[in-house]
């Protein structure tokens, strides 16, 4: 009996010895895994060699309507970081994207939406990697009409009658292109809820300075442009222009006591003025190279802080505190 009792304890011993070298056996084979996993997912970086936040040179394309801005933020940039180039290409918005899409030289573009879910499979599966994209500013379509003009309030009910053509056709509306720029897609979703223009009464000119020259020198012209061209009072050739065109009035339905606001910083960041749209970067880059450190700079302080002197609505919260200051010191 305790012969048999002598031989099940061996047993024993063998089934736990054979179960800790499998277990070690599972643990090599685990450890194996992650390190070829982490070496798969190294191997998914398109690193740029030499390239950083703080040195590099990247390739970048802009919607036209943030021109003025996004300048302001590369120098701002460039100059705190001296072994940087950021290469800006302003373009129309469907441009911007195409260069997203098919340029493999362009990493970064800056435009005024993000991705569809059948825009970031497509990069997933071209990039091998979610590209990155959010949102790092409001902005707002101006209205901006002659000098001269009587016509200065609307509502998105008047405009929707003037851009379908039912208004009468005595009046010229104005973009910086019909079909491919970022201001008159936000204008046919907003306002015309997808219908197409009236071309007998819609003009396209070749940018957002061209459309301020059309209407300080056409009576009764219309003009549809980004806030960053004309709301800045501190540019000098934007406070020139407004002496030559002006701003118009839209009807705010959910204000109480100003039924008519104009496009301001104040009326983008509480969402009053109706035609406020936001501000995207898109990037092709999952590691932290130069055109992640221009987003991170974007996103933050420092450039939160230009797009905030720029009349844009920063997407980070600034807090403004009431503070008492003493004009004598106290006696003890």
């Amino acid at each position: 009996m305790a012969f048999l009792e002598y031989l099940e304890g061996i047993r024993k011993i063998i089934l736990e010895i054979d179960s800790m070298q499998s277990l070690k056996k599972n643990i090599v084979l685990l450890v194996g895994f992650l390190c070829c996993f982490a070496a798969c997912e190294e191997d998914k970086e398109k690193r740029v060699e030499g390239d950083s936040p703080k040195k590099g040179t990247i390739e970048i394309s802009v919607d036209e309507s943030f021109e003025p801005v996004i300048r302001e933020q590369i120098a701002m940039y460039e100059a705190s970081n001296p072994g940087t180039k950021i290469n800006a290409q302003y373009k129309t918005e469907a441009a911007c994207l195409k260069d997203f899409f098919n340029d493999s030289l362009n990493r970064m573009v800056i435009v005024t939406r993000g991705l569809t879910d059948k825009e970031e499979k497509y990069m997933i599966s071209k990039l091998g990697f979610n590209p990155g994209w959010n949102a790092i500013a409001s902005d707002a379509v101006a209205i901006v009409i002659n000098t001269n003009s009587k016509d200065t309030l609307f509502t998105m009910e008047s405009l929707q009658k003037k851009l379908l053509g039912d208004a009468g056709k005595n009046q010229t509306l104005v973009f910086d292109g019909i079909s491919k720029t970022s201001t008159a897609r936000f204008i046919q979703d907003s306002v015309l809820k997808g219908q197409p223009y009236d071309t007998a009464v819609v003009r396209a000119v070749k940018n957002s300075d061209e459309v301020l020259e059309y209407v300080a020198t056409h009576p009764t012209a219309i003009g549809f442009v980004g806030i960053n061209r004309i709301g800045n009072p501190e540019n000098p050739a934007q406070v020139a222009m407004l002496k030559r065109v002006k701003l118009a009035y839209l009807r705010c339905d959910i204000c109480q006591y100003q039924p008519y606001i104009l496009p301001a910083q104040e009326t983008i960041l509480n969402r009053r003025y109706p035609l406020v749209r936001g501000l995207y970067y898109l990037i092709k880059e999952n590691y932290k190279g130069l055109g992640n450190g221009f987003v991170a700079f974007l996103k933050y302080e420092r450039g939160q802080l230009i797009f905030r002197r720029a009349y844009l609505g920063p997407t980070m919260n600034f807090m403004v505190r009431n503070v008492h200051l003493n004009t004598e010191l106290p006696k003890d």
